[in-house]
């Protein structure tokens, strides 16, 4: 049997899980169905949004299902009478019951963004380039009913650079996994694939994102700052207090000065230089209350008076 022979129901909802979706129709594989999260509130607005799979979906003419949850039994009926060989799931965000996991003939597969088992969880992309991490990766597994706990059938490497953010990571993640999701499919179909156990000893969790993760705390070094910048970039962005209010901080650069943590050493259309706990960061792109993200250069022509060397920012809050 080939890939393409494979009736296949997939299960995602935001962009990444989308770039996974169409990298199996561009490949000519036959999905039958999708599922994804119900529409929620987005935006100013608070308007019903759909998600970015679900535009995908209907973009090409696939059945959409999306249940609250897949512990219904009438739900589990409707996933069952669609008869699937294979469910492969990308950031789904519902939990699977072990009936909807023995449904498949070919059982259920996942395309996690990491190298199984360090940072099993919810933000396994943020986690790695906060942590400092060399590399990341993606590992499609096949499911069981622990979180991200299942055997590994295949793995896909990238270096972690220093420039990498959050946002960039994902991108080239979301590719890396749409291919390695393809050849795990066709691996799967023709029997070749293994599942490798996981070493538990070796799990970490990453644990889901929240604003306060990306506060500022000045005490702590400048290369632990400069990860957490580029982990929480675009979101929850990292933010420290100026005059009383909150400074986002979209990029930053260590540098060896030294000062009191929180202390402005420098200020000029390099940057604003900020001594931290060990060395100090140069912040090059900031956000004021109301304002856009802009190049502290732009920043410092309208607002050199306000940031001058020795006043102090606070740690974020």
């Amino acid at each position: 049997m080939t890939s393409s022979d494979l009736r296949i129901v997939f299960a995602g909802t935001p962009e990444f899980a989308a770039s996974h979706l169409l990298a199996l129709l561009d490949a000519g594989l036959n999905v039958i169905a999708v599922y994804t999260q119900p529409d929620r509130p987005a935006g100013r607005g608070q308007k019903l949004a759909m998600s970015a799979v679900k535009q995908l979906a209907l973009q090409h003419d696939l059945p959409v299902y999306q249940p609250e949850r897949l512990r219904n039994p009438d739900d589990q009926a409707t996933l069952a009478a669609l008869q699937a060989d294979l469910l492969v799931v990308v950031a789904y965000g519902l939990i699977l019951p072990q009936a909807v996991l023995d449904m498949p003939r070919l059982g259920c597969i996942n395309s996690h963004a990491s190298l199984l088992p360090r940072w099993r969880g919810a933000a396994p992309i943020q986690r790695a380039i906060e942590a400092g991490d060399s590399d990341s990766g993606v590992t499609i597994m096949q499911m069981e009913a622990g979180l991200d706990t299942g055997p590994m059938l295949l793995k896909a490497r990238t270096p972690i650079s220093a420039d990498d953010t959050g946002g960039s990571l994902h991108d080239r993640l979301a590719l890396l996994g749409s291919q390695a999701l393809l050849e795990a499919i066709d691996g799967l179909a023709s029997g070749r694939l293994q599942g490798e156990i996981q070493d538990n000893a070796l799990a970490t969790y990453a644990h889901k994102l929240g604003k306060q993760d990306a506060i500022i705390d000045w005490q702590r070094p400048a290369a632990e700052l400069d990860c957490l910048i580029r982990a929480f970039n675009p979101w929850p962005l990292a933010h420290a207090r100026w005059q009383e209010q909150p400074l986002k901080i979209w990029a930053a650069q260590p540098e060896t000065a030294q000062g009191n943590p929180g202390e402005i050493l420098e200020c000029s259309k390099q940057g604003l230089l900020v001594a931290c706990g060990q060395g100090a960061l140069r912040l090059t792109r900031v956000q004021l209350p109301g304002g856009k993200a802009m190049a502290f250069a732009d920043l410092y022509n309208a607002r050199r008076d306000q940031f001058a060397a020795g006043q102090c920012l606070g740690n974020g809050q």
